[in-house]
């Protein structure tokens, strides 16, 4: 610096004048290459000797400044530039100096078009030695704006390449790495050097068939773009570890001097995919468990319940379910890990094909010795997964045959969970699933443990039921007479059918009574309601019908009597039908606390109903009973029912008895397949209601 002068290299070359004005055609000792930069940017080389004139005019100068060569050789420089101030050089003598006295210089001027327009120019001068020892300055000169831009883009891509963390590549034809960025690399796990003249599909394996191979193919033979794809890829960095990448890839078409080949950005989007399945999971575990507390436990039934919650697991949630209850010898029902378990199997089901429909249903009951994985389980008391392998079969699966059915069935592995409520164990259900589908998660384990927590709930209330079911239909049936009396006279049938499982166990009743004289009381009646308390308001009150009617009692007196003892019983609500044959006279003396009319079937097969001895139900009281006399033909028959034979759902009780009279129409034949016929035909299977049915044949004495 300090006014001292740069000693720098001078440019040395053999310099012909042009003297030809055919453009590009035109032959020079200098010569621009075509070229992507020179695509992009218009380069004009011209030269200027020691008077400022100039003695060169190359191909691209023209372009820029519009003059064609025989105009502007020989003319002074000056003619590319604006006029200057006045008293100031102009901008060619200043810019030949500068070139002649620093060796090399760049910058930028005012230059001036053929047509006027001014723009802003770049120019890069520097001297050469001309013929005869001559100096020739030679400028390079370019539209500055396009500099700009170009060193703009150029900026943009080397900050692109450097910083972005969007994985960036560039491949030839080949598929071969040619240019790639660092996050890219970091991407692979390898660094960029040994991404370099490889195969992409030696870095991104991948296990679709080549599928991904092909797409990419087929945008380097010039295809439609490939946006935003998901593939699933292993790299030889992380050969153990799946990675998800969202690629987008496009041709390099080889325009403007560029290599053919394919351009792309890959981004690592395995996390957002695995939250994605994630959160998908969760919302299908939220809308099973939505579905199962929806379809478990409709019913008070074990095995409906049982079968609800396999079809709330299978398909959804497995291949393969079972349910099973556990045999307790004797109670309380007490998990001992050191004693063989011994279940019951009373639900299944599978989507797989044999031999696993066979595993699942081919046994009704199994026992698991000590140190079973289901002991391990129940020992917790929370659900586990086990894989089915040989350890689980020797510990688990005692018969051999059972095991090699656990082989050849596809199941990879096995969840268990216990079924326990109110701190009992109620038994275990299964879920299992093949290989192709994912393992148990910890995730499933929950919601499996959910599912059997509902359905334990659901069975142990069911079972409660069933038990006091069993109790209230054991009392009703011991309350019941085992041997209803004979008589010469009177020829009886008789059926008590219990409702469905659905239903509790009613009140009805019935009795025949021999009374003095040959005479023969017949009674039924009905408890209103369900379950224990009815059974025992029902034999109280067939007591004490038994004891009045032995007593002689008129039939409106009787019901009275047992009016009153249900009141003071607090039965609120019961009918009775008492109807006292005397054989003697073929008379019936008949009384109702609002039952069902009874019918009579004659002889020639009319069959008439008595519906003038309706009154007010037992337990009501304030209101008296009345007695009717009806006489009886030889051969009649006699039909008492309960409401469980006409009352139906969505059907009228004139519809229903209506129905009875017509099977009481046809011949009779024998009383017995007479009340069979009558039930299985006019019942459903099962039944809605209990019902009995008490057929009578009636006979004068001598």
């Amino acid at each position: 610096m300090g006014g001292a002068r740069r000693c720098v290299p001078r440019w040395k070359a053999t310099v012909v004048p042009s003297d030809r004005s055919g453009g590009e055609n035109a032959p020079g000792p200098l010569w621009s290459e075509p070229g992507t930069l020179l695509e992009h940017v218009s380069i004009a080389v011209l030269g200027i000797d020691e008077d400022n004139r100039i003695c060169y005019w190359g191909p691209g100068a023209q372009d820029l400044f519009g003059h064609d060569p025989a105009a502007v050789l020989s003319r002074p420089a000056a003619v590319l530039f604006p006029d200057p101030p006045q008293g100031a050089p102009d901008a060619a003598v200043r810019l030949a100096e500068r070139g002649r006295t620093l060796g090399y210089w760049r910058g930028r001027l005012p230059a001036r078009h053929l047509d006027g327009a001014v723009f802003d120019c770049g120019f890069r001068v520097f001297p050469v030695s001309g013929a005869g020892g001559r100096s020739v300055v030679m400028a390079l000169a370019s539209r500055s704006d396009e500099l700009d831009r170009v060193k703009t883009n150029l900026a943009f891509l080397d900050a692109l390449f450097e910083t972005c963390p969007i994985g960036l590549v560039m491949l030839d034809e080949e598929l071969r790495y040619v240019h790639l960025n660092q996050a890219l690399a970091d991407m692979d796990s390898l660094p960029i050097g040994e991404h370099l003249g490889r195969r992409m599909e030696e870095i991104m394996i991948t296990s679709d068939g080549g599928e991904y191979q092909r797409k990419l193919r087929a945008v380097a033979a010039g295809g439609r773009p490939v946006v935003g794809a998901l593939v699933g890829v292993r790299t030889p960095g992380h050969p153990d570890r799946d990675q998800v990448r969202s690629v987008s890839f496009f041709p390099l078409t080889g325009a403007v001097g560029s290599r053919p080949g394919v351009g792309g950005l890959l981004v690592d989007v395995t996390d957002r995919e695995q939250a994605i399945m994630e959160a998908t999971a969760g919302r299908q575990r939220l809308a099973l468990l939505d579905r199962a507390a929806a379809r478990i436990g409709t019913t008070l039934d074990v095995d409906v319940t049982a079968r609800e919650l396999v079809a709330a697991a299978v398909p959804d949630f497995s291949d393969a379910s079972v349910v099973e209850l556990v045999e307790w010898m004797d109670e309380p029902e007490v998990f001992d890990p050191e004693q063989p378990l011994v279940t019951r199997r009373i639900a299944s089901g599978t989507i797989l094909p044999p031999p696993a429909t066979e595993l699942v249903s081919g046994l009704e009951t199994v026992t698991y010795p000590p140190g079973s994985a289901i002991h391990r389980m129940l020992l917790t008391g929370r659900p586990v997964s086990v894989l089915v392998n040989d350890e689980f079969m020797t510990r688990t699966v005692i018969h051999q045959a059972r095991a090699q059915l656990l082989r050849d069935s596809g199941l990879a592995c096995i969840l268990l969970a216990p079924l326990i409520a109110r701190g009992t164990v109620q038994g275990i259900t299964m879920f299992g699933r093949s290989a192709a589908r994912p393992a148990f998660t910890e995730e499933d384990l929950s919601l499996a443990g959910e599912l059997a927590s509902r359905a334990a709930l659901c069975l142990d209330n069911a079972r409660l039921y069933s038990r006091v079911q069993d109790i209230a239909l054991t009392l009703q049936r011991a309350l019941l007479p085992s041997a209803l009396a004979t008589s010469p006279y009177v020829q009886v049938a008789h059926r008590y059918l219990p409702g469905s499982h659905l239903t509790e166990v009613g009140g009805d009743w019935y009795d025949v009574i021999n009374l003095p004289d040959g005479r023969v009381a017949l009674v039924v009646g009905d408890v209103m309601g369900h379950g224990v308390p009815a059974a025992a308001a029902m034999g109280r009150l067939r007591i004490t019908a038994k004891a009045l009617a032995r007593h002689n009692q008129e039939p409106d007196h009787l019901l009275t009597e047992l009016d009153a003892c249900a009141q003071e019983a607090g039965i609120e609500l019961a009918t009775c039908l008492y109807i006292l044959y005397d054989p003697s006279t073929g008379r019936a003396r008949i009384a109702s606390a609002g039952h069902p009319p009874p019918l009579v079937r004659h002889p020639d097969g009319t069959v008439e109903t008595v519906s003038d001895v309706l009154g007010v139900p037992l337990g009501v009281g304030g209101h008296p009973f009345k007695t009717i006399e009806i006489t009886l033909p030889e051969d009649a028959i006699l039909a008492l029912y309960t409401d469980g034979l006409i009352e139906a759902r969505g059907q009228d009780i004139e519809e229903g008895l209506a129905a009875v009279r017509a099977e009481l129409r046809r011949a009779p034949g024998q009383l017995e397949e007479t009340a069979d016929r009558m039930l299985s035909s006019l019942l459903p299977d099962p039944p809605d209601d209990d019902t009995v049915l008490v057929l009578a044949r009636v006979r004068r004495s001598p």
